[in-house]
């Protein structure tokens, strides 16, 4: 599991997490009063965490961002060269093989998938938005399904999985 530490502000002291003034909470777009954008503690990004209790399949918040035409870093899926830029909330949700979240990219809304509460780090599982991703790495979310590797659904794992992988099985099934 990521630890993150405190950190977030709301942005031009508003509500809303997005900084844009189109973007409002009454809209459903994420609220500091729901949300806040924290520092992992190993210092290689940021992540949302709750700050209130969600019940399993909730609609949580609309999210948003700007288009662009190829994958990069804070950016999800909506066609195969559509992506959008989000690096204020949706692009900050840290990665897991067994998520809390899932963020339905047809209607950009944020679902509860699990009870979510205070306190707790919302993750999705990358591979369920990205065909391919910006980067492919080694998982740490610590679950028991933990797929090790993390590529796009419609992506081999690259050398560098691959020799991952080789040493990771063999350490998983030594006991």
């Amino acid at each position: 599991m990521t630890k993150l530490t405190a950190g977030g502000a709301s942005p031009q002291n508003r509500d809303c997490l997005y900084p844009e003034t189109q973007l409002s909470t009454r809209l459903g777009y994420p609220s500091a009063r729901d949300f806040d954008v924290h520092r992992t503690k190993d210092g290689r990004g940021n992540g949302i965490v709750a700050r209130k209790q969600f019940t399993p399949m909730t609609r949580m918040c609309r999210v948003s961002g700007v288009l662009v035409g190829r994958p990069r870093l804070h950016t999800l899926q909506l066609l195969p060269n559509v992506h959008m830029y989000d690096p204020y909330f949706a692009g900050l949700l840290l990665h897991s093989c067994n998520p809390n979240v899932f963020l339905d990219m047809s209607e950009l809304w944020l679902w509860s998938l699990t009870e979510i509460r205070e306190g707790d780090c919302l993750t999705m599982d990358y591979a369920s938005t990205e065909q391919k991703l910006y980067r492919q790495f080694a998982c740490r979310c610590g679950s028991s399904n933990c797929h090790g590797w993390i590529t796009g659904y419609d992506e081999p794992p690259n050398e560098q999985g691959m020799e991952f992988l080789r040493h990771w099985r063999r350490r998983c099934h030594r006991n």
